[in-house]
């Protein structure tokens, strides 16, 4: 009898009991050490986890820290340039591969191919390309331009930009694949009507395919925003937060001080102000995500 019971409810447990690995890994990997660094910041652990407690006081050490500060200025800086330019060029090129052009397969894969590739090889070839006296400056002066200097990468005002060029020539591919996608799902009719309307192709795209792209532009907002929170290979393969630290990032400054500076409750409290932006875009995400698929179960 029991067997048979345990026959009949299987097909019903087999989805959940495949999902009990995964559920288990977020449970204690993520949420748990989430919440273990949240408790280590608020104590005084130094090189070893400590049980002091001491309230806020690795936050106010943390933001009387002039590194940490200018890690959040490069970072918001870094932040904006590269969201709009992987998502304008993004868009751009998805906008040119969906108008059918020949050899679209082979251009989908040369866009792709820089995403393939860890920030850490990014980091590297970017290196020598901005190197001062190789690279883009040794190729241009090799051809007569002698005068020509593109020294950004050892300049202290101009470093974080070239980690900007980097990563957005890695990053623009991915958003061009999920950009075309979303162009591809859009009706056909819409562009020849706006056609025989006589609207311009530019104002086309920008008035009414674009906001059509909404739910693909925040999904494009969400990752390039995680990718810019997360931000620490190619720092370090390009610059190692210099010259100085003058393209620190929140990310390489929780590094060091959990692994060189042996400071693991300023990295903790550093790791917990990093992760609330984030929580705060994607609570928003995930609430208007749960409101359409409750609007969609109600009309279905």
């Amino acid at each position: 009898m029991l067997a048979r019971r345990i026959h009949k409810f299987s097909p019903r447990l087999s989805p959940y009991l495949a999902l009990l690995p995964m559920a288990l890994t977020v449970l204690l990997a993520y949420i748990g050490g989430a919440l273990w660094t949240l408790r280590t910041s608020f104590t005084a652990a130094r090189t070893f986890p400590s049980e002091k407690f001491i309230g806020v006081a690795q936050y106010v050490r943390l933001f009387d820290n002039e590194r940490w500060l200018l890690s959040l200025h490069n970072l918001a800086v870094y932040g904006a340039l590269f969201i709009i330019a992987c998502m304008v060029l993004g868009f751009l090129l998805a906008v040119f591969i969906d108008q059918n052009v020949k050899g679209e397969g082979v251009l989908r894969t040369v866009f792709l191919y820089p995403y393939a590739m860890s920030f850490i090889a990014t980091g590297l070839v970017w290196q020598w390309l901005l190197a001062p006296g190789s690279g883009i400056e040794g190729a241009v002066r090799q051809m007569g331009l002698t005068s020509f200097s593109f020294d950004w990468i050892v300049h202290q005002d101009l470093v974080i930009y070239t980690v900007v060029i980097a990563t957005v020539w890695q990053a623009s591919g991915l958003v061009m694949a999920l950009m075309l996608a979303g162009l591809r799902g859009i009706d056909p009719e819409i562009y020849k009507a706006a056609r025989l309307d006589g609207i311009p192709a530019w104002r086309t795209y920008l008035q009414i395919v674009l906001p059509m792209l909404g739910p693909t532009v925040a999904t494009v907002f969400l990752l390039l925003t995680t990718a810019v929170v997360k931000l620490y290979d190619a720092v370090v393969a390009m610059t190692q937060g210099g010259p100085g630290i003058a393209s620190e990032v929140p990310a390489k400054f929780i590094m060091d001080h959990l692994f060189l500076r042996s400071n693991i409750g300023l990295a903790s409290a550093g790791a917990v102000t990093l992760l609330l932006p984030v929580l705060a875009l994607l609570a928003p995400y995930a609430y208007a995500r749960s409101r359409r698929a409750r609007a969609g179960g109600a009309h279905a």
